[in-house]
């Protein structure tokens, strides 16, 4: 029989939310600013909270209201999203920049109001620039990182990460629940602790129908819930490893590591741990196998509400696409040609005049249109491999999709190999939703849904869209705002593969978006 112990076991950055009872209201103040951190032998400016690297932790419960206010004393503009916090009515604390706020300008501050739902285990995370700011100059696609870390330490073999090396130290007998979060930038993860099983139980604030596994998938943004049952020896040492999960392009970044350490006396030494065994970096029938193992609870104290019927069918292409370079530019991408990504052949263009949400809520005009598509403007063979040229094109606007309260909303995103195929993690603000299903090649809205899982598909923030293939949401449009939708790697949100929904006001007072704060950024 194992105790059991809630272990802060946070695997590649930052913030647990415990569940629990009477609700409260809880201060923090987060100092960003530029910090000197050295890994793989070089020393450089990161930007940090605190100086903590990763970020400090926020522990509150379910139901609470975290203020935070942020001081920006680095030398960029800066935002923080709460990730997987659905900020109920309240998106003006939402975080995405010119999406739902301006910026934080640098010796500025604002104060972000955090209301805590029925998530648990959610996180939050700055904006990054340095890579993507070159890629968008260039027009070429982004830097491969030099390393993964776990908790901020890529580990062993690394040069000059040995005495660094991330360590969960743990008492044989009892149980641990480790909350694992992808804050990775490019890549989907597998992860394994060697010599243990893993149960999963939770995934994106939401539990899951327990079931065992060697390792877990877990995609950019994702969280995961596991638990772990310390069954070796006293004084035992185990490897934690990663590996990148890839389907469209080859990697070779060694595993990132971290120790299981066992206490007791007597250490095992270094040379007799093994790292445990993970899929190859391109195993997408390991991948496929591990996804359709995730079941909501459906169970009477977690009961699920997925709509059975749907008032509006969203179907979305997911691409890789160009456009012509700047005159006299010089360019990286193919053919002298700007590297970009589209949904619904439209590359998402932010407007640094006034947020989306300032603007919808002053009836500002100019900086934003309604037209985003509700289908492919033109239809083609999405996931075959030879594409028509004038496919290659896309073009930039701010183009958003309006949907009325209560809607019942299905949105299909369809893979494409449009320059190439991809995996490709796709996240809502806003809104928590159903997967009700997933497959490969084109979708087919005749066939498909008659294969939907309506009974208890996963409840998450964050979906894979596997490449050459599709995956089927729905939701309940409940929460009024204007909401960002994007794919979670960097490089593809930041050359315009993301859109907003605004979601209108209901009849009700209890279901209309909340005036704005008085201290909001300006542009």
């Amino acid at each position: 029989m194992y105790s059991i112990t809630e272990f802060e076991f946070i695997i590649l950055v930052v913030g647990i939310l415990a569940c629990s009872a009477s609700a409260e209201t809880l201060y923090h103040n987060f100092i960003v600013k530029e910090t000197q951190y050295t890994r793989l032998c070089h020393t450089k400016q990161i930007l940090t909270v605190n100086g903590q690297f990763p970020g400090p932790t926020i522990y509150a419960r379910r139901g609470d209201t975290v203020i935070v206010n942020v001081r920006n004393c680095g030398k960029n503009n800066v935002t923080i999203h709460w990730h997987g916090v659905n900020q109920n009515r309240d998106p003006w604390h939402d975080g995405p920049e010119y999406i739902t706020q301006c910026p934080i300008q640098p010796d500025r501050n604002f104060t972000y109001r955090v209301s805590l739902g029925e998530e648990e285990g959610e996180w939050w995370i700055p904006d990054v620039r340095e890579v993507v700011e070159e890629s968008l100059r260039e027009g070429k696609g982004p830097n491969f990182s030099d390393a993964y870390t776990i908790n901020g330490q890529p580990g062993f073999p690394y040069p000059c990460s040995n005495d660094g090396e991330f360590t969960a130290r743990v008492d044989a007998g009892n149980r641990y629940l480790l909350r694992i979060i992808n804050a990775a930038n490019t890549k989907e993860l597998f992860f394994a602790v060697a010599g243990h099983h893993l149960t999963v139980v939770g995934t994106d604030g939401s539990y899951v129908k327990p079931f065992t596994t060697d390792f877990i998938m877990i995609i950019p943004g994702q969280t995961f819930d596991v638990l772990l049952d310390a069954n070796s020896t006293a004084g035992s040492r185990h490897y934690i490893a990663i590996r990148p999960y890839s389907s469209g392009f080859p990697v070779n970044i060694k595993n990132a590591t971290a120790v299981l350490q066992y206490s007791g006396n007597q250490r095992s030494p270094r040379l007799a741990m093994t790292l445990p065994s993970l899929p190859a970096f391109d195993d997408t029938n390991a991948v496929t196998a591990f996804t359709k193992q995730l079941h909501s609870l459906a169970s009477e104290v977690h009961p699920v509400h997925v709509p059975q019927s749907i008032d509006q069918q969203i179907i979305i292409t997911v691409a890789f696409n160009l456009l012509p370079c700047e005159p006299g530019k010089v360019c990286q991408g193919p053919l002298n040609t700007l590297l970009t990504t589209s949904l619904n052949n439209i590359s998402f263009v932010k407007s640094a005049r006034s947020s989306v949400l300032d603007a919808y809520y002053r009836n500002i005009s100019g900086v934003f249109g309604t037209e985003f598509p509700d289908k492919p403007p033109v239809p083609y063979d999405f996931t075959g491999k030879n594409m028509p040229s004038f496919l290659l094109l896309t073009r930039k606007a701010t183009e958003v999709r309006v949907l009325e309260y209560n809607t019942s909303v299905e949105i299909v995103f369809q893979g494409t190999n449009i320059l190439a195929g991809e995996n490709h993690p796709l996240h809502l603000h806003g809104h928590s939703f159903y997967v009700v299903g997933s497959g490969f090649g084109n979708f087919d809205k005749e066939k498909h849904p008659l294969k939907y899982n309506l009974v208890d598909p996963p409840y998450v923030n964050t979906v894979g869209i596997p490449m050459s293939g599709w995956a089927a949401i729905r939701f309940r449009a409940q929460n009024p705002g204007v909401w960002f939708m994007h794919c979670h790697f960097d490089f593809h949100q930041s050359t315009g593969m993301a859109t907003v929904l605004i979601v209108k006001d209901g009849e009700g007072s209890e279901s209309k978006m909340l005036p704005p704060p008085s201290d909001m950024p300006r542009c």
